[in-house]
């Protein structure tokens, strides 16, 4: 029996990037694109390299190109710390393992390197599969926590639990990461809602500019931990943008959102260095009338439209520059 398993890009659509710093935020997946993971038993445990682990090019031209794009690393140290991970959660929870092997294989087409959660889509479908190879149960919430251990405990890589909550529950969620709730209790206050309550919203997403969140992160999380009162004012500032942003959806007050979604990269912008490729985005967007901030830590834009005409005002204005523009399809399982 084959097991097959499937995870989605994630979009922040508010209060990014507060999510690693006690902040809230709101965020869903969407399946345009997708990670999948293929798991069937055999004799021996076998990680099978797909297109981004590939060693042999043909010329240095080819490699530098391909690094430029992809980054240095492919799927597989992402599986293979996946399955450590899970091996010691149940090791520490006394959950014996059938003595069993396996072959996994994983094939994604969702963008990279643009802050759209490719990577986690991996982990997270590679953890679906092993559960459901051993029969094991994690809940939801310590399977984020799991999901985010495996790139910052085991891949040293810096990010935030709310990827991995949106991928692993798969609706809309408002997230609380309060540090007395996360002290308290190990996770946040996680609260899914249903896609309906959104206005209608787009994705756009460039190729040509490609800069891992780890990069953006690092020296965030540097400014913070040194307790950079511009850094401090802005965490807290995004957790209230997202509390906002949650009343105006309750009380249907549409009109609201596009102020603060514009306001989130404004704060952005004014805190952190963003290159012109992507302040070029935002301004494009906002030049046909759309709301525009950041999906993840760059490379990807999301906001609000008014009807179809400025969404085929956007897309328009968008190819001149040789950026897509999509309409999510919001997953919305509950």
């Amino acid at each position: 029996m084959i097991i097959q398993t499937r995870s989605y890009p994630r979009a922040a659509l508010i209060g990014n990037p507060s999510d690693g710093y006690y902040g809230k935020t709101i965020a869903f997946v969407f399946s345009n694109f997708s990670a999948d993971i293929s798991l069937y038993q055999t004799p021996e445990l076998e990680i099978q390299p797909q297109e981004l682990d590939l060693t042999l090019f043909n010329s240095i031209n080819e490699l530098v190109a391909d690094v430029k794009l992809h980054g240095y690393y492919g799927g597989m140290r992402l599986l293979k710390a996946t399955i450590k991970v899970f091996f010691e959660y149940c090791l520490d929870c006394n959950i014996r393992l059938d003595e069993k092997n396996f072959t996994i294989r994983y094939a994604s087409n969702i963008p990279r390197r643009l802050g759209l959660a490719g990577s986690s889509a991996i982990i997270t479908a590679g953890m679906k599969a092993l559960m459901s190879f051993y029969g094991i149960s994690i809940p939801k919430p310590i399977l984020a926590n799991l999901i985010l251990s495996v790139e910052t405990r085991e891949l040293k890589i810096s990010a935030g639990l709310q990827d991995r909550v949106a991928q692993v529950y798969e609706t809309p969620v408002f997230m609380n990461f309060d540090k007395a709730i996360m002290d308290r209790q190990g996770f946040g206050d996680y609260h899914p809602f249903s896609s309906e309550l959104l206005p209608p919203l787009y994705i756009a997403y460039r190729t040509d500019q490609c800069s891992g969140s780890e990069v953006v992160h690092n020296d965030l999380r540097a400014r913070y931990e040194y307790k950079e009162k511009e850094v401090l004012d802005a965490m807290n500032e995004w957790a209230r943008l997202s509390t906002d942003f949650k009343s105006a959806l309750e009380a249907k007050t549409l009109s609201k959102l596009s102020a603060l979604i514009d306001r989130n990269f404004d704060l952005r912008r004014s805190l952190m260095q963003i290159s012109p490729e992507n302040i070029e985005m935002v301004e494009i967007a906002r030049s046909t009338g759309a709301s525009a901030k950041f999906t993840g830590s760059g490379g990807a834009i999301i906001g609000t439209y008014e009807g179809e005409e400025m969404f085929a005002a956007l897309k328009e204005a968008m190819k001149q520059k040789g950026i897509e523009v999509i309409k999510p399809q919001i997953v919305n399982h509950k």
